[in-house]
């Protein structure tokens, strides 16, 4: 059912994408997709890394410090790699999202019959590649526009590992100061997001809950919640030594 739906997603998809991949300037690829038990396993990173830049685009793994003149992680794409389970067949889907986690691109679904699992899996991403290498990449020197309305959203009741918060008024999220030294940039991940500094440097594991504005939060082995306001703004509470502590979070997602 997964691999159907993905599928009906491509004929969009590859138009979106046609129309704005000239506009993003370079890809940041994990060093481990949700389907791989360690870093790098099957040399899916290293391989990704290469399909990228023999398609022209810049590419970084997102351990990396990125260069000068990446003043903005909605200057790039994220690319994951989508495991599809099938008898005998080695299935993978390479998808590329913005930094709102809006998917851009789907690509067919690449496939190996190979019984070694590290020859199967570089032949099916380079088969899945081969929709990527088809939108000829050039980048057009015109970075993409990163601002976006926050819908208001409603909030209840969110539990943290030691504490309860309510509300029930709508709230908006303001726009963060982007020019905040300390603001952090909301990557998706299968469970929630990361949040990430410019470094980059993961701060912040976020995991979704029932409500769009709470989210359970790890920060330094610290667990707690990321809430949205009242204010519009951000806040990681958690307990230390039995007291409440709030702190606020600059973050775009």
């Amino acid at each position: 059912m997964r691999i159907k739906f993905l599928l009906t997603a491509i004929l969009c998809s590859v138009v979106g994408f046609a129309q704005s991949i000239n506009d993003y300037k370079a890809v940041i690829i994990p060093l481990k997709y949700e389907f791989m038990k360690t870093d790098n396993q099957y040399r899916l990173a290293t391989l990704s890394k290469q399909n990228l830049t023999k398609c022209g685009f810049e590419a970084f793994y997102s351990n990396e410090q990125l260069p000068d003149g990446y003043t903005d992680r909605c200057q790039v794409l994220y690319i994951d790699v989508i495991k599809d389970s099938a008898f005998l067949v080695t299935k993978l889907i390479v998808q590329f999202k913005d930094c709102f986690g809006q998917v851009v691109f789907t690509s067919e679904v690449g496939k190996s019959r190979e019984k070694e699992y590290e020859i199967a899996y570089k032949e099916a991403l380079e088969d899945a590649f081969k929709g990527v290498f088809a939108l000829h990449y050039k980048y057009s020197g015109t970075p993409v526009a990163t601002s976006r309305t926050s819908a208001p959203v409603k909030t209840a009741v969110a539990t943290s590992a030691v504490a309860t918060v309510a509300a029930t008024q709508v709230v908006a999220a303001s726009a963060p100061d982007l020019k905040d030294p300390n603001l952090l940039y909301a990557q998706p991940t299968e469970s929630g997001y990361q949040l990430i500094d410019k470094t980059p440097k993961v701060v912040m594991k976020l995991f979704k809950t029932s409500q769009p504005n709470v989210y359970i939060a790890t920060k330094d082995n610290v667990q707690g919640s990321l809430i949205l306001k009242q204010d519009g703004q951000w806040y990681f509470e958690s307990y230390q030594n039995d007291k409440l502590v709030s702190e606020k979070i600059v973050v775009k997602f």
